[in-house]
């Protein structure tokens, strides 16, 4: 049998991106973040796959990954590492400490000389100072020897119930082709919706649900059969109980509305973009948070459960989330969905020739 690529997955998470590796046909030999509770859920979901918890900033931080693997090199390299010290310091000093993160990212490929990498963010990294930091972040990569392209991609148009941009720099060795990243599977007119993804999960209304539960139906959609595959047990599916007033208050936002929409006097407390808004059961989600309670079932007067979000993040329904709800949430909400990394990963193996 043919050797299977091999990933190490840095700021991991629970592992969202390197799920989507692994449906591709890859084998996850690592992931490395410093939260302890996603680390769990990661080793949980991720068949063999070690796991290590470290702190990337730190200078000794890749000496512990190179013990950890042993001689061993990635035949790739994924992450998404934080960027927020960019926005303090601009590009005049890149090396900044507060962007150890980033420079953690570019020092794994220098030490471990993968045949790619890829490293995805938020989409206005692309253009922060003018895209400087973009050009900067490039010009490293490239000094590496690798050629390097860069896109903002939609998670939609690779089959996610939900409107999520990221921005992807992905690096090829010198000689294997610069890499052309796959083209959209879906047209915005063919979006899978927040019912066709969710539509087919137990209310909620009359009880709020347990950790392991049963399903109340049969799937509806072709997404719905996709991501219970032959699941029998119902995982993360547990509702938010709320106060009669902040229910009163997601009821009067219509489907697809947001604060806006609101009465005058009603909903005071918050008034930023993302307030109130409840999901239309026609169109994908917004941008799934990291459980801030800001976003609202198209349906029922409640913030989504865990299940439902992971869901329109594309987890299958036997990916299962560790930790509180607190900590379900924002791991949740802070991974690149794995049907996009899905098919980012199928792209690789041309450029890998397996």
């Amino acid at each position: 049998m043919k050797k299977k690529p091999t990933v190490v997955d840095l700021f991991s998470g629970c592992g969202g991106l390197s799920k989507g590796f692994i449906d591709a046909g890859y084998d996850v030999i690592l992931g490395v973040d410093n939260d302890e509770v996603s680390l769990k859920t990661f080793a949980l979901n991720h068949g063999n796959a070690k796991t290590l918890q470290l702190d990337l900033s730190k200078n000794e931080s890749i000496k512990e990954i190179r013990k950890a693997l042993g001689r061993e090199s990635p035949d790739v390299i994924i992450g998404g590492p934080p960027c927020q010290g960019f926005s303090l310091t601009g590009t005049r000093n890149f090396d900044d400490k507060r962007n150890r993160l980033y420079l953690a990212m570019i020092e794994a490929v220098k030490e471990f000389r993968p045949k790619m990498f890829l490293v995805e963010n938020v989409p206005g990294l692309a253009r922060l100072y003018g895209g400087e930091v973009k050009d900067e972040i490039i010009r490293r990569f490239t000094e590496l020897g690798y050629s390097v392209s860069m896109q903002i991609l939609c998670a939609a148009d690779y089959g996610v119930p939900q409107v999520r941009k990221r921005v992807v720099f992905v690096g090829t060795k010198k000689g294997m082709g610069k890499f052309a990243f796959p083209k959209p599977i879906l047209a915005p007119a063919q979006y899978v919706t927040s019912q066709e993804a969710i539509g087919d999960l137990p209310s909620r209304n009359k009880n709020l649900g347990k950790e392991e539960d049963s399903y109340e139906s049969a799937p509806k959609t072709p997404y719905q059969k996709k991501m219970r595959g032959t699941q029998k047990t119902l995982f993360n599916h547990v509702a938010t109980q709320h106060s009669e007033l902040v229910k009163s208050v997601i009821r009067q936002v219509p489907e697809g509305g947001n604060y806006k929409n609101l009465p005058s006097g009603v909903g005071e407390s918050r008034k930023f973009h993302e307030a109130w808004t409840r999901y239309h059961s026609k169109k994908p989600s917004r941008t799934i948070d990291t459980g801030h309670r800001n976003h609202f079932h198209y349906k029922y007067d409640r913030i989504p459960t865990v299940r439902e979000n992971a869901r329109l993040q594309s987890f299958p329904d036997n990916f299962r989330f560790l930790g509180t709800r607190t900590d379900q949430n924002r791991q949740v909400g802070n991974a690149v969905p794995p049907l996009l990394g899905y098919n980012l990963a199928k792209e690789f193996l041309k450029y890998l020739g397996t």
